[in-house]
């Protein structure tokens, strides 16, 4: 027990910088042109008239172009340029398409609380292995979608991992969380948080305290040498 009690204490102290500059750059940070390791960064902040009726999904299609991306938009959509794309970003039905374009990816359903109006915070972030978040709860559901990496997200009811590219994960709003990159190679990410307008999309917390399940996902990895996506 000893070596592995060790190396958990060497992984805290290796992302422990990174929750700390994350904690004085919450989401409202804007996203530079430069992508590099560090914080999410917020790329859009859209605000909704209304939601479409019955369950909502996040879309994701890739376009070549950010006219052909707009002239493919609807009310709930918002175009974004990451990690060298022009993305179109929807909150519609599960069967909706754009009329043009590459779907990527259909996120859901999120599990969306009444509200009087709505908004849509589009982030992106690169993580490298071992680096988190700081600890936050959200006002709304978040659901995130990963280009490469492997994921881990730890709540007091237990761990989430997703592995590899193309993969999504939701989460309701509520339960204080901590999201970690675990795996061999960097993690690439989109993520949405459609939170009621009124109050504020992510809040910063210390009253909970994660019991490390990330980390020794994370430890697991690099014991058995895990391939990269």
């Amino acid at each position: 027990m000893r070596p592995v009690f060790f190396a958990l204490v060497a992984i805290a102290i290796v992302t422990w910088p990174s929750r700390a500059r994350a904690r004085s750059q919450a989401t409202a940070r804007l996203c530079e042109a430069v992508e590099a390791p560090g914080p999410a960064c917020l790329l859009a902040h859209h605000q909704l008239s209304s939601l479409p009726a019955g369950q909502i999904f996040w879309h994701l299609d890739r376009f070549g172009s950010t006219s052909a991306a707009q002239a493919a938009a609807q009310a709930d959509s918002v175009v974004i340029s990451g990690f060298g794309l022009i993305w179109l970003f929807t909150l519609a039905r599960k069967a909706w398409r754009p009329k043009s374009g590459e779907h990527v990816a259909t996120v859901g359903p999120l599990p969306v609380p009444p509200a009087r109006r709505y908004t849509a915070e589009y982030l992106r972030s690169i993580f490298d292995p071992g680096m988190s978040a700081p600890l936050h709860v959200h006002s709304g559901p978040e659901a995130f979608f990963a280009l490469s990496g492997d994921t881990c997200l730890e709540t007091p009811g237990g761990v989430r991992t997703v592995r590899g590219s193309g993969e999504g994960l939701v989460i309701a709003a509520g339960p204080p969380m901590l999201l970690m990159a675990i795996g061999k190679v960097p993690r690439r990410g989109f993520a949405l948080i459609l939170h009621d307008s009124d109050r504020p999309a992510t809040t910063l917390m210390q009253t909970w305290h994660p019991t490390g399940l990330c980390a020794r996902r994370l430890l697991a990895d690099r014991v058995r040498g895990r391939p990269g996506n």
